[in-house]
């Protein structure tokens, strides 16, 4: 049923993401001879973590904070608090998106830059899909 459905849903995004990650990894940690045998690559140059990253994952740690915050109303049978959490969990997932575009503007490479470009638009591609599906 239902329940079947949602579990083999996370499952498959599970697998995804997990395919993805593990192709970062598999290239990043012993670096081949194609990419100069150095990670990232040679022309690379990766966006600083602490900045734009970070503020993106205290971003989504609010938003869940939110959300979390919206059901328990929802629960409680409060429906003002639970408008205005998810008003506030909207909001910054819009703004999670916008910073998103910023960061991809300000990346100095693209996604056909081998398999550092790839795997770095696809992985945040999708998580930044799945922020504004779900």
């Amino acid at each position: 049923g239902l329940r079947w459905g949602m579990m083999l849903f996370i499952v498959s995004q599970f697998c995804f993401f997990f395919a993805f990650f593990w192709a970062y990894f598999h290239s990043s940690l012993p670096p081949n001879m194609d990419i100069g045998s150095c990670w990232p690559p040679i022309y690379i140059f990766p966006l600083n973590p602490f900045q734009i990253p970070l503020l993106n994952t205290a971003i989504l740690l609010a938003s869940g904070v939110s959300v979390t915050w919206a059901h328990h109303s929802l629960m409680n049978n409060n429906l003002n608090p639970a408008i205005q959490s998810m008003i506030i969990t909207i909001m910054l997932g819009f703004y999670f998106t916008m910073l998103q575009m910023m960061e991809y503007m300000e990346t100095s490479f693209s996604i056909s830059d081998r398999i550092y470009g790839s795997t770095f638009f696809v992985v945040t591609g999708f998580h930044g899909l799945h922020v504004i599906i779900g």
